[in-house]
């Protein structure tokens, strides 16, 4: 029997008279870099937003590392070892590049950047920051403000937080949107350099089939609510639905 790291059974959820997420039940395994497509309304992101406690479902189970967390909140999940980036930026314009990736490692911490003077002192929190300075490349900036990276460097940045928190399972809504190549080529190392240091899994949910192609090692492909096809990528490039219903002549 397999053991998953997350898991989802009849999984639901509603808004009016259109189910944006119809009884989807599937698992991810541990260490296992894997992709989530679809058309647009295909229900990814509502999908997300299940599985990371930004909404809650109409029926249905979420169960993270054996424990049932369907009713536990976003920051419960955080705690847990399950973490998120979003495809609008959602990083901190005013700090600075270090007071940034300061966040996750203090609010594991229980604490938070109430006051920038006093935490300027926290010796852990501090020394996980400038480590993830160097692993994502971004030391030279850490003085910067975040708001005058440019787009590639505030994705990294905004990467950084996502793993700062030390997470489990991590969630990347779209995380090489506007990127050109060789941001891109940045990025998608990073990820896979992270997912081996940290053994952080990774799902990404992605539009650019070169990137999820590139990367994943699974491919789950979602329509109308429902999981269309659920494989590797040679799978999913022969599954001839799949091609008739996105893929087309893309791969």
């Amino acid at each position: 029997m397999t053991e998953y790291l997350l898991e989802t059974k009849g999984l639901r959820k509603t808004f009016g008279r259109l189910a944006a997420v119809a009884g989807v039940s599937l698992g991810l395994t541990e260490g296992t870099l894997a992709a989530v497509i679809g058309p647009n309304g295909a229900g990814k992101t509502t999908l997300i937003n299940l599985l990371t406690g930004l909404l809650t479902p109409d029926t249905g189970t979420v169960r993270f590392k054996g424990e049932d967390i369907t009713r536990v909140p976003s920051h419960g999940r955080v705690r847990r070892g399950l973490s998120r980036s979003f495809q609008i930026m959602n990083i901190f314009p005013n700090l600075t590049v270090r007071q940034n990736l300061l966040l996750p490692a203090l609010s594991r911490r229980g604490r938070n950047l109430h006051a920038v003077a006093r935490l300027e002192d926290e010796t852990g929190a501090n020394a996980e920051a400038e480590e993830l300075l160097r692993e994502i490349g971004l030391w030279d900036h850490r003085g910067a403000r975040a708001g005058a990276l440019s787009h590639g460097d505030q994705r990294l940045l905004e990467l950084g937080i996502a793993v700062g928190t030390r997470p489990k399972l991590c969630f990347l809504d779209e995380p090489c949107a506007g990127m050109n190549p060789i941001e891109r080529q940045t990025v998608l190392g990073l990820m896979r350099k992270l997912s081996g240091q940290r053994r952080t899994t990774f799902v990404i949910v992605e539009h650019d089939m070169d990137v999820v192609f590139s990367l994943a090692e699974r491919i789950v492909v979602m329509n109308h609510g429902e999981v269309l096809a659920d494989g590797t990528p040679a799978e999913i490039r022969e599954n001839r639905v799949v091609r008739e219903t996105y893929l087309g002549a893309e791969v």
